[in-house]
This record gives C-alpha cells, structure tokens and sequence, in this order.
C-alpha cells in the first residue's frame, strides 16, 4: 500500500503550502495526493481525483508516462521541459514537469512537480507591453503636442483664404482643408484625453458594464445582443470611474463594430484571487471578460493590436484599444486578448485596493 493510501494533508505542510503544484503517484501511477496549488492550476478538486489515474485529469498522458519510466528505470529525477497538457473539460497548458522516485515517506511513490510556463510567459508579455504602452504614451503626447499648433495656423489660414475667394466653387476646397484641420484636432484631443489627472471614486463595475450595455444596444438596436454573467458579489473599485467606461466601451464597440452590429457580445465578471498583475502579486483581483462571436482578431495584427494607430477596419482609428490598455494600466490592471474566428474574449483584470481610505459606500452613481 502506498503511504499515500490515506493521506491526512496537514501531515504534509510542505506540500500544502508550496505555491508550486505537486502529485504524488502510488507505485502503480494512481493519484495518491496533489496539493492546493496543483488544484488551482488544474482546476479540478483533490476528492475527485485521488484514488483515480492521471487520465481523469488530462485528455493524453502518454508524456507524463515518458517521464514517469524514466525515472523509474534509472531511480532517479527527470525533468520533462516543453510539456503540453490538454485539461480535460479545459485548456491547453504549456508546462515543465520534474518527476522524482520517493524516498522514505515516499518509498514506492512518484512526486510530480509542475510549472506553468503559460504564467512565465505571460508575465513577460505583461511587463513588455507595460513598457512599450510607457513609450507609446510618451511618443503619442509628444507627436499630438508638435501637430496641434500648426494645425491651428494651417486652420486660421484656410478661413482667411475662404473669405478673400470669389468663385463659389473654390470655397469647397477651402471646405475640405477646415474640415480635414478639425477633424484631426479632434484626434489630437483624444491622444492628448489620457493625461488628465483622474477622478478617484469607488464604484460599481456592473453600473459600468450596463451604461456601455445601454450606449452599446442604442447604436446596435437591430442586430446586437448583450448577454450578462455578473458575479454580483464583487466589491466596489477605486478609480476613475469615467475612464473605465470609456475603456470598456472601446472594447464593446469594437466587438460590435467587427461584427457590422449583428451578434453576441457577452459581459462575464468573476472574482480573481492571488494573482500578479503588473508585477506585483494581489490578493483579490476582478476579472471582466467581454467575448464576441465576430471574426477574431488578424493573425497579422495579434501582437500588434495595443499599438496606437493599429486596427483590423478599413476606416479604423488605431486608438481605442490603445487609450484601453492606458486607462486599465492606470488603474494598475492589464488586459489580455484570447482569439479565434468565432470568438474573441478581452479579459480586464482590475485589482482591488484594500488599503484604501475611502469608505465602500462613497460611490458615484450614473449622471
């Protein structure tokens, strides 16, 4: 019998307290134990897994059994790097395992340890897109600062060229140089939007997930559907309340746009616990996904879809998702893009400040 038959969890601190997932295999390769961190990584619960063989928690186990002879044959530890384990009932996840023969309490048994790559990679994605979003910022505020003044000459100087012309004819031209000088002052404002100081108030994320519900189903009246998965015991955030509706509205009209206004955009909020964000570990995050069935996102574009001036429509701005990703990193959050044809997922995730001085109460309602 293995002397993980009747395991009793608290005999094993250091294993229920390792932030890295671990399973301990009998001799026979049933699951004998795996601690909390290897429940959250694979979402699957310790109850309905031991006493049951890796095949109940992965669709192919045929590279864990690699592993697992292995080290067995040469009683010794093997470390399996590049590991691609399909969840069963979820996704894919790109891991490095080390599998050990036990010792002493773990004669006879196997100790599997497993590191997610997936969150290694995505932290280095993290911290790339949080320095290239700095640069951005500081490149777009410089450039809309030189294009501004000599946009407000080129204007002036159109409006004084309309007035001295005498043919009706010519006055179009002159039309086109004014309103073509508007319209990129207006672009130029909202390069310039993210700058301002902020408006720090505690708030509701469902108010502002059914605000851009409502601006959202008043421009798509006819085709769009919005369906809600709200997770309504979520605390209240600290920030800026309006910058959040703006963010999120860009995401939504995006969505909406890429579908021509016909299909489903669904709001999810869901409560994140112990994750890194923006380089720092929080204990309690909020987790907002906006999912479309549109098309997805251009392969050729993907890496390249946070970057000002980059957009998958023809008649497309370049800034909505960029002055998104600004906003959400104001509030010390992130955004990550999921994608394929059929469905397209946005998740914001937005920590909670627990230390801070306002009371939970202290919210601002819609105006």
């Amino acid at each position: 019998m293995s002397a993980f038959e009747n395991i009793d969890p608290v005999a094993y601190p250091g294993l229920e307290t390792l932030a890295t997932a671990v399973i301990v295999l009998d001799h026979s390769r049933i699951v004998r134990y795996l601690n909390p961190a290897a429940e959250n990584l694979f979402a699957v619960s310790r109850k309905n897994i031991v006493g049951h063989s890796l095949a109940r928690v992965f669709e192919d186990t045929s590279q864990i059994a690699a592993a697992l002879d292995y080290a067995s044959t040469n009683n010794c530890s093997y470390t399996q790097h590049e590991l691609t384990l399909q969840v069963i009932g979820s996704g894919k996840l790109e891991m490095s395992c080390i599998v050990t023969p036990g010792e002493g309490v773990l004669a006879d048994d196997f100790l599997i340890e497993f590191n997610a790559l997936n969150q290694q990679l995505k932290i280095a994605r993290e911290e790339r897109l949080l320095d290239q979003s700095e640069l951005n910022r500081e490149l777009i505020r410089s450039l809309a600062h030189e294009i501004k003044n000599p946009l407000g000459a080129l204007r002036g100087a159109a409006q004084l060229l309309d007035r001295e012309l005498d043919r009706a004819d010519l006055h179009e031209y002159t039309n086109v140089i004014i309103q073509e000088a508007d319209r990129l002052q207006l672009l130029m404002d909202r390069l310039l939007t993210p700058h301002r100081l902020p408006r720090i108030v505690r708030f509701n994320i469902h108010e502002v997930l059914e605000r851009v519900r409502n601006l959202l189903m008043a421009e798509h009246w006819d085709g769009l559907s919005i369906r809600r998965d709200y997770d309504t015991s979520l605390p209240l955030l600290t920030g800026d309340r309006e910058q959040m509706i703006q963010a999120v509205l860009n995401i939504a009209r995006n969505a909406a746009q890429a579908m021509n206004g016909k299909g489903e955009i669904g709001f999810r909020t869901r409560a994140v616990r112990r994750i890194t964000i923006a380089r720092k570990m929080h204990r309690l995050a909020i987790s907002v996904q906006i999912i479309d069935n549109g098309p997805g996102v251009p392969d050729d574009i993907r890496d390249r879809i946070f970057f000002p001036l980059v957009s998958g429509r023809e008649n497309g701005s370049g800034l909505g998702l960029t002055l998104a990703q600004t906003f959400i990193s104001q509030h010390h959050g992130t955004i990550e893009l999921d994608s394929e044809p059929g469905r397209t997922c946005f998740t914001l995730l937005l920590p909670i400040d627990e230390t801070d001085p306002l009371r939970p109460h202290e919210t601002q309602q819609d105006t």
